[in-house]
């Protein structure tokens, strides 16, 4: 017999199984408590949902939201200013209220109004811009808000490898984007056909997220679910992430991978398409709509290395964890200094061979890869429960202001300034492209420096939070012993 959270007595278990609930589990003695009664039709479906809600499940259906989030964030770029304005908001309020309610609000309200913006005509651009800046108000919401979900379900290794699967969403994500984009303007002669696949599924992952994503108790994960009732002030979580040298050191070298990133996606297709035209292997596009093979390569290349950054990420760290306790700071660091070297070699044999190219970008993007995951798990060891959503939003908020939300317009004021003597020239356009791409590199090279910085800190601030942990619980179990 299983118990239901309600008290319930649900038909058709054995005697000795282990009760489920979004609180965590309940003895199986409870069967003879003489207030259970039987459970009425809808109780039952609840209570098999319950039953469906594993950890695990969670984790995947809040990846596969993860990549639709990305996915529709690069078919048509989102405007950054809207989301970074709005992660912050969905921090304070991911600390504070039920999370996968917001979640799911979250992705409804990104997916019916990016289907609704693949409707609008040419004559309301302005209207256009609207709607991609509210879909970037809905997509922050998720941003913020899903990693701590994980962080409260999984602990050390196990949560290092969920956040990795999760993390996989941002390249498989963004490679999907620039396919689907790529693949719906040549199919249909009309770009507005990309936004009207991502929102059909996010739907279905909403859905899925209310129904099977338990809300776990922040801090549960830490052995210490449902005692954590006191919360600090949104000014003290602050000042208290503004002392965290691990966070904010780790929040810097974020930005550096964000910078390179955004940059990238931007203009790597366009860099590799002008290397051809000097090769005098494709000739100038002067057509509205030009060849997107490029872009697919890259596309494809971005879902492979990703998933490989992933997963040589989660492994290097694991093994590295068992010689020293600095070891996911560490990771990130060499990983990328190690990427640093081969996206500079990029530019140094593009204009000799494109597979010589692509073979750097694919080194230098799996190197790239491998700090998006374990960059959150140093965040999950620095930074307590009760204010990782806020912690999660202000990282985001800090890797797009200092990252995406410029580098593609400032690589390419730095192009066209560099082309402006020679405008007219083809090889002039392929070198000054690539001149200011070389600006990224020494960005990557500075974020290898902040995540040494982070390696300095990080026991001290991990200790710290397990100390502030702690005394938090303490204080909660003085409270209720008091008031009984």
């Amino acid at each position: 017999m299983c118990v239901e959270s309600d008290g319930c007595e649900i038909e058709g278990c054995s005697s000795s199984d282990e009760v489920h609930t979004l609180s965590g589990r309940m003895s199986p003695g409870l069967k003879s408590n003489p207030d259970l009664h039987p459970c009425k039709p809808g109780q039952k479906f609840r209570a098999a949902l319950l039953r469906c809600r594993s950890p695990t499940a969670a984790a995947g259906i809040l990846s596969f939201g993860n990549v639709l989030n990305y996915m529709d964030r690069y078919t048509v770029a989102v405007f950054i200013c809207s989301f970074m304005v709005a992660a912050p908001i969905f921090g304070y309020l991911g600390d504070r209220f039920n999370r996968k309610v917001i979640l799911s609000c979250g992705i409804f309200f990104w997916s019916i109004v990016t289907l609704s913006s693949s409707f609008i005509s040419k004559e309301y651009y302005w209207l256009f811009v609207l709607s991609r800046g509210l879909v970037g108000i809905g997509e922050s919401s998720y941003s913020s808000i899903s990693p701590t979900i994980i962080g409260d379900l999984f602990t050390n290794n196990s949560r290092t490898m969920m956040l990795s699967v999760f993390y996989l969403a941002i390249p498989l994500g963004s490679g999907l984007g620039y396919i689907l984009g790529s693949t719906a303007k040549e199919a249909a002669g009309d770009w507005h056909w990309a936004l009207r696949v991502s929102p059909l599924l996010g739907i279905t992952a909403g859905t899925l997220i209310l129904l099977f994503v338990p809300e776990p108790k922040r801090g549960s994960a830490d052995k210490l679910g449902g005692r954590i009732k006191t919360r600090t002030s949104w000014f003290c979580d602050m000042k208290a992430l503004a002392k965290n040298r691990s966070y904010v050191f780790s929040s810097l070298a974020s930005s550096a991978v964000s910078f390179a990133t955004g940059a990238f996606g931007m203009w790597i297709p366009l860099y590799l398409f002008r290397a051809q035209v000097v090769q005098k292997t494709a000739e100038v596009c002067t057509k509205e709509i030009c060849s997107s093979k490029d872009s697919l390569i890259f596309g494809a290349i971005t879902c492979v290395t990703g998933l490989l950054g992933v997963v040589i990420g989660a492994a290097t760290t694991r093994m590295c964890r068992q010689r020293t306790e600095r070891a996911d700071p560490l990771v990130c660091a060499v990983s990328m200094l190690g990427s640093a070297i081969f996206i500079c070699l990029i530019f140094v044999v593009a204009k000799k061979s494109i597979i010589g190219a692509y073979v750097c970008i694919f080194i230098g993007e799996t190197l790239l890869f491998l700090n998006w995951a374990i960059t959150a798990d140093i965040l999950m060891f620095v930074v307590i429960p009760t204010r990782r959503a806020t912690a999660v939003a202000f990282q985001s908020f800090t890797s797009h202001l200092l990252g995406d939300a410029g580098s593609p317009y400032l690589i390419g004021l730095i192009s066209d300034a560099l082309q402006e003597s020679y405008a007219t020239s083809v090889l002039w356009q392929f070198l000054s492209l690539g001149y200011a791409l070389m600006l990224c590199p020494f960005v990557i090279v500075l974020g290898g420096m902040f995540f040494l910085a982070t390696a300095l800190f990080f026991l001290d601030d991990r200790e710290k939070a397990e100390k502030q942990l702690s005394q938090l619980a303490q204080q909660a179990a003085s409270v209720k012993v008091k008031t009984e």
